[in-house]
């Protein structure tokens, strides 16, 4: 079981089971949607993802059609994103999770419309447009 919170720590989450390689997404999107370079996401299924306190806090953004983005109200900590067209997953915003994490990234996704000021440095696969098996 993975326990994880906000900032403010009014929402309060577990995850029960393991956990799915970390994604690391640089579309432009996720990148105004987290102010940061790129956003790390785990896919958790529904049924594993609990929600244990700040669900009054929750506020949610359609940032395209089908997609929501989920925040906290509170303290604005970006928390996950649901997609109507996947309804049994919630990705996780992989830094709210507190660690230690037993999984790493996987590839990163949408380089070519990475920050022109970030370099990546791995040997992750890149996948210049989504990854061709996303959840």
């Amino acid at each position: 079981m993975y326990t994880g919170q906000c900032l403010c720590g009014g929402v309060r989450f577990r995850i029960e089971g393991e956990l799915a390689p970390v994604q690391v997404c640089h579309c432009s999107q996720c990148r105004h949607a987290q102010g940061t370079p790129f956003a790390t996401n785990i896919p958790v299924p529904t049924d594993a993802f609990h929600l244990d306190a700040g669900e009054d806090l929750l506020k949610g953004f359609e940032s395209t059609p089908g997609k929501e983005r989920v925040f906290c109200g509170h303290c604005g900590s970006p928390l996950f994103s649901r997609r109507a067209d996947l309804p049994e997953v919630v990705r996780i915003r992989a830094g709210l999770i507190n660690g230690p994490l037993d999984v790493r990234p996987a590839w990163h996704a949408f380089t070519a419309s990475k920050a022109d000021w970030w370099s990546i440095n791995d040997d992750l696969p890149c996948y210049p447009e989504g990854y061709p098996g996303r959840p």
